[in-house]
């Protein structure tokens, strides 16, 4: 199968998810230093305990000087219910100390004074923060135009041609964004929820259910993926 240009197999492929889940409609979920935090509790756990391991955090500290100045065990404790949590507590604590020591509190109000570019670098110099981390604070939480590429986003955009195989989950990250349009926050929210929608109930890692596909019209990979 011949696939158009990528952005125009880019967009093609979101209308036709729109129509399958419903457009999903970009809102700002937390401040950024929650959506920090919330991002790393959200690695390698299901969304439902990622909001309550999250929950327990907030309910145990009042703030995150409170939890920047806890033994990690107490953080630990906190969050022991998404798991990891013996990995995930010293890396908070050491971003929250990160930040306190560039503002002198964890805040992060100074992204609103830098570019798209310099936010990213800013958030990427954190301990412990990489490219989709500091992607999905910029999106989520202040409605910036940054693609987060997560496995699931790398492996439709990968399968439906958009991406070369040879392109790496970091490399796609501002390659999807250019593609689909690099000043298009909503846009390029719907790609990222879309696809992760899209990678969780159909098109798996291993056997890709091709037969309820809504993209098998459109995607080179259907059948053989």
């Amino acid at each position: 199968m011949k696939t158009p240009p990528p952005a125009e197999q880019l967009r093609r492929a979101v209308d036709l998810l729109d129509d399958h889940y419903g457009r999903p409609v970009l809102s700002p979920r937390y401040p950024p230093v929650d959506e920090l935090v919330f991002t790393v509790l959200s690695q390698n756990t299901a969304d439902v305990n990622t909001e309550r391991t999250f929950a327990s955090l907030k309910a145990r500290f009042p703030d995150w000087s409170s939890a920047r100045d806890a033994p990690v065990e107490q953080i630990e404790d906190a969050i022991a219910l998404g798991g990891l949590a013996h990995t995930k507590a010293p890396r908070i604590r050491k971003i929250l100390e990160a930040i306190g020591e560039r503002t002198g509190a964890p805040d992060l109000g100074v992204l609103d004074e830098l570019n798209d570019d310099e936010a990213r670098a800013y958030l990427t110099g954190l301990p412990g923060v990489g490219p989709k981390t500091a992607a999905c604070v910029l999106l989520f939480s202040l409605g910036r135009p940054v693609m987060p590429v997560d496995t699931h986003v790398h492996r439709v955009a990968r399968r439906l041609d958009i991406i070369g195989a040879k392109v790496t989950a970091e490399q796609a990250h501002p390659l999807l964004t250019r593609l689909a349009g690099p000043d298009d926050a909503p846009q390029i929210y719907a790609v990222h929820v879309d696809f992760v929608r899209h990678g969780r109930r159909i098109c798996h890692a291993r056997r890709p259910a091709c037969g309820e596909c809504p993209l098998a019209g459109i995607c080179p990979s259907a059948g053989v993926a």
